[in-house]
């Protein structure tokens, strides 16, 4: 059967910077498809978007999480979230990417049928308007989380609390804690994101961790990047200040891997020179595992550290028991006395958006399947998912991937060929 006709050779769905780098990859390398970016919400940037807790931020670099085709320019490496959503925005409009989104579209289901060779995406529009949206290619930049559902974390008692129970993934924005008392139950990079800054409002911050983790202080400007900035011309300094973070994180990331232990001493030793004097590291700063066994947090010109020097914040680390009316109550029988918690937990996964995808009509499982290369999925059809990387910048896994389906769909065109589908050997099975 010859193939269906279609509304777009690519299907983009999410318009974060997976999304929007994906389309610069496409118009830059496969000028001649045509493509559309479907977006779930009311505008542009994804998490940074969504998110809207004081100081939300990145966790890593600009130079190498901002876009390599547009270079980030400011002096601070680390930004804050509506810094990125401008960034973003502005990378968009400069290569007229943001007049191929088409926004509050949430993508219900996506089919691909193989006598079409095409994929039908079932669309709402505003909430209510359904769609049909036809392409060749499915390109899902959703993320890895849930934005709509934080992770479900038993708190004994939580239900108990008089007082305000938070997540940051749903901050309220009239939220008033100047002069009270707060408690982030976590310890990763949004725990270690909030603490110092509402602390600047609040009476006392205490972050409560079930166990510790890693955190180390970063400049937001170091002496290589001053002075690339004052000899260079800006397009070189630019590249010296990017390739010195892609090597510095490289080089850093495989001492952890090959040699943990000595990580391991020289990560707690800069911890401790961070810390107050009179501050025990054993239990808050000597975490179970090896450095980059789980993700490690950075804070900005030690921000963090500089909060409990102060007073304004502290630690606690224990299981927690039971929550009160008015407290926390750990099993060490230490007890904490919030006006507001903060449930710092985590984000719940959740694969392509928790859209519902059948291959002729037969329910897909992603769970179920191997992901060839990290860019496309086992038996599933002209269609990428994008996941950037864990030890380095996410933009920078989520590049590699658009530049290799850019070629994939290149050499499709100059091989005549309509379909592509990754499937184990006989050996791998």
């Amino acid at each position: 059967m010859a193939k269906a006709a279609v509304d777009y050779d690519v299907v983009i769905i999410g318009a974060g910077i997976s999304g929007i780098n994906f389309a610069y990859r496409l118009q830059e390398r496969n000028p001649h498809l045509s493509y559309i970016i479907l977006e779930g919400r009311h505008e542009i940037g994804g998490t940074w978007s969504l998110f809207k807790y004081p100081g939300i931020r990145s966790d890593s670099d600009l130079y190498t999480f901002g876009f390599p085709w547009r270079p980030w320019t400011s002096n601070d490496s680390i930004a804050l979230g509506d810094s990125i959503v401008n960034y973003v925005r502005e990378s968009a409009s400069m290569f007229g990417i943001d007049k191929r989104i088409q926004y509050n579209t949430q993508v219900e289901t996506a089919n691909w049928s193989s006598q079409e060779k095409a994929w039908t995406a079932s669309v709402k529009v505003n909430g209510k308007t359904e769609q049909k949206i036809k392409s060749r290619w499915m390109l899902y930049c959703t993320g890895y989380y849930d934005y709509h559902n934080p992770l479900a974390t038993v708190i004994p008692g939580i239900e108990n609390f008089k007082g305000k129970v938070v997540h940051p993934q749903f901050w309220p924005e009239d939220l008033n804690y100047e002069g009270k008392n707060m408690v982030i139950i976590g310890s990763g990079a949004t725990a270690v994101t909030l603490l110092p800054v509402v602390a600047e409002k609040a009476s006392h911050v205490t972050m409560l961790q079930r166990s510790p983790s890693y955190l180390l202080s970063q400049p937001r400007e170091d002496a290589v990047e001053r002075f690339a900035r004052k000899w260079f011309p800006m397009w070189m300094a630019y590249k010296i200040i990017r390739a010195k973070w892609l090597v510095g994180s490289f080089l850093f990331v495989s001492y952890c891997t090959y040699f943990p232990a000595g990580a391991k001493r020289l990560v707690k030793k800069a911890t401790k020179a961070q810390l107050p004097l009179d501050f025990k590291m054993d239990p808050h700063f000597e975490p179970k595992y090896n450095v980059f066994e789980q993700r490690l947090c950075f804070c900005p010109d030690g921000d963090f550290y500089q909060c409990l020097r102060e007073g304004k914040g502290s630690i606690s680390t224990g299981v927690i028991d039971t929550v009160t009316e008015n407290s926390i109550k750990l099993k060490s029988g230490e007890e904490l006395n919030p006006d507001i918690i903060v449930t710092a937990t985590g984000l719940k996964l959740l694969i392509a958006g928790g859209i519902k995808i059948t291959v002729d009509g037969t329910p897909y499982d992603p769970s179920e399947k191997f992901f060839w290369k990290g860019v496309m999925l086992e038996d599933l059809p002209n269609a990428a998912y994008v996941i950037g990387y864990v030890d380095a910048s996410w933009t920078l896994g989520a590049d590699a991937t658009a530049q290799m389906v850019c070629r994939i769909m290149k050499q499709m065109a100059k091989e005549k060929v309509i379909e592509v589908v990754p499937r184990l050997s006989d050996d791998e099975r």
